[in-house]
């Protein structure tokens, strides 16, 4: 696969969305997951795509159950709990494979871009992937590090 937006990904409702919806934005893409100690990021996504939502910048929220099962298994649970504990939202979409034999070639995409240490592999929840409005990947973030930390990158590519 050679561009991000020949990958569709399936909302929250189970609907099929193109990533070539999102051209021309500057996103942050993140497996995330309800359970994990770091779920209050979702306040500072949900901040940073405040600030910089009508500049062109969305957060893309992908919720993953495949470390230490942190997720819900009902979707309808997954979204109730962004919404009414953060505050979200940025678009989230249905639970998805981010690692492994079923990885979801959006992330088989991310991960083949920017590599994490020593491995491509993502290791835990909240991992971070910046993609620039070309819908090439210029950063990755590891699942520690805050949103806040990245806005200086975000704001090079606005």
């Amino acid at each position: 696969m050679e561009s991000i937006y020949e990958i569709y990904v399936k909302s929250s409702k189970d609907e099929s969305v193109s990533m070539a919806d999102f051209k021309g934005q500057v996103l942050l893409i993140v497996n995330t997951a309800s359970k994990c100690g770091f779920t209050p990021q979702f306040t500072e996504l949900q901040a940073l795509y405040e600030e910089y939502k009508d500049q062109g910048f969305t957060v893309l929220g992908f919720p993953s159950d495949e470390f230490m099962n942190q997720e819900f298994d009902e979707q309808e649970k997954i979204m109730e709990f962004c919404r009414v504990n953060y505050g979200v939202t940025f678009p989230m979409f249905r639970k998805t494979n981010v690692k492994g034999k079923d990885i979801h070639p959006l992330f088989n995409h991310l991960t083949a871009q920017k590599s994490g240490l020593l491995t491509g592999t993502i290791k835990w929840n909240f991992t971070k992937f910046l993609v620039s409005r070309e819908g090439d990947v210029t950063h990755r973030y590891a699942p520690k590090t805050s949103p806040m930390k990245i806005e200086n990158d975000l704001k090079s590519l606005l």
